[in-house]
């Protein structure tokens, strides 16, 4: 189990809404391309996720799985690079899910912010359920069970990595505590030698006596380089400068990712609910007409009339993909009057479909072969399932259900 290097482990996952598009390539599946080469990554379907708001009604789940799939394929998400799983096929994700229910407060989840924020946005659905309550619990379960010690979100989903650590701390303080614990965390610190051996005591007395943070980290970081200690000592060791027991579930931390807050052609947030997206696959000849037909500036009603680009969504388009040079010419000439709406608009439209183009290459192999896409499911699921069960092997042991 302690073989993890959990500050290597990224987990991070979506619901199968079908197609995505733009806001979702230039929000999170940019970066998780980014993340496969620098850490091991897991990158998961949260199908059981989806079926908390659908449950009644969870006829195109299956199809948008697998649409959702090969639009991370064509994005450059690459399952030699990452483990990509379906949830609902490792079935772990619920047993752990049940084990932690048992030691978390009722009060942790119903202070959720997204519980009461949910249930206000989708009034017309009955989501007094035991599922939805115990989402962000299953969120929680499903970071912590690959030990993963960075989670990318939004700044909306941090307080969901918050109520995670504070389930691993509690599970840490009620499990962590074998017999002997303090006696073998001793003699695990005189096998570092004397002067390692002095800077983690003193490194300890200043996290736990003064709250410094920088010592947290930096007798971590002198545990991690330790050679002649065993992977169990170092659990201990992790666990005794905190106070607690043995770190059997790593606390993991948020990434906040930069939200670039891609505009749709409305110029509000791109969203598939408000009707402004263009998917990521989307035919070119699909996005030259949205883009042809985007409202522009209101005071623009003839050729000739002056604009003002921050008065127009196409502006906004300009800021993610124009250079500097295309800027200011599309500033001076809507100004001036000098450039129409559709001389301003050209090059938005070469540069989205430019973009799109790798995609749509690398989706058509997918698109021509399921099977494909399939099997890199099944083993990304497998593979999941390895790590998933070192994690439950030592819960339910710590648990006492151990029966072997």
């Amino acid at each position: 189990m302690g073989s993890v290097d959990s500050q290597q482990r990224v987990l991070s996952g979506m619901r199968p809404t079908g197609r995505l598009h733009l806001g979702h390539y230039h929000g999170v599946l940019k970066n998780w391309v980014k993340l496969q080469h620098e850490f091991e990554c897991f990158f998961f379907v949260a199908d059981w996720h989806a079926l908390t708001t659908c449950y009644d009604d969870p006829a195109d789940i299956r199809e948008n799985v697998w649409e959702m799939v090969i639009d991370w394929l064509s994005a450059g998400v690459n399952p030699g690079s990452s483990t990509l799983f379906i949830q609902s096929q490792v079935p772990e994700h619920a047993e752990f899910h049940l084990l932690l229910s048992m030691i978390t407060p009722l009060g942790w989840l119903e202070r959720a912010p997204t519980y009461k924020d949910q249930q206000d946005k989708l009034r017309e659905k009955d989501l007094a359920t035991y599922g939805f309550l115990g989402y962000p619990l299953l969120q929680s379960a499903d970071i912590l069970l690959y030990r993963a010690g960075k989670v990318p979100v939004g700044a909306d989903q941090v307080s969901h990595v918050e109520i995670t650590r504070e389930i691993a701390r509690r599970f840490n303080h009620l499990y962590g505590r074998e017999p002997g614990f303090e006696e073998q965390a001793e003699g695990a610190i005189v096998k570092m030698g004397k002067k390692n051996a002095r800077l983690y005591r003193s490194l300890r007395r200043r996290y736990q006596e003064e709250g410094d943070m920088e010592a947290l980290e930096t007798a971590r970081a002198l545990l991690r380089e330790q050679q002649n200690i065993s992977l169990g000592d170092r659990e201990r060791l992790y666990g005794y400068i905190e106070g607690t027991g043995k770190v059997l579930l790593p606390e993991p931390q948020p990434i906040l990712t930069d939200e670039p807050k891609m505009p749709g052609l409305d110029g509000h947030k791109m969203s598939k609910s408000y009707g402004n997206a263009i998917g990521l696959r989307e035919a070119p000849e699909s996005v030259e007409k949205k883009i042809r037909t985007m409202p522009t500036d209101p005071q623009r009603v003839r050729r000739n009339d002056p604009g003002d680009p921050e008065k127009c969504p196409v502006w906004e388009l300009h800021k993610v993909y124009s250079d500097e040079a295309t800027r200011n010419w599309v500033n001076s000439g809507c100004r001036s009057a000098g450039i129409g709406c559709l001389d301003c608009k050209k090059p938005v439209i070469e540069a989205v479909v430019e973009e799109q183009r790798p995609l749509r290459e690398r989706a058509r192999e997918y698109e021509n072969n399921p099977d494909l896409i399939h099997a890199i499911m099944e083993e990304g699921s497998e593979r999941a399932r390895d790590a998933a069960r070192d994690t439950l092997d030592e819960v339910r042991s710590a648990m006492g259900l151990d029966y072997r």
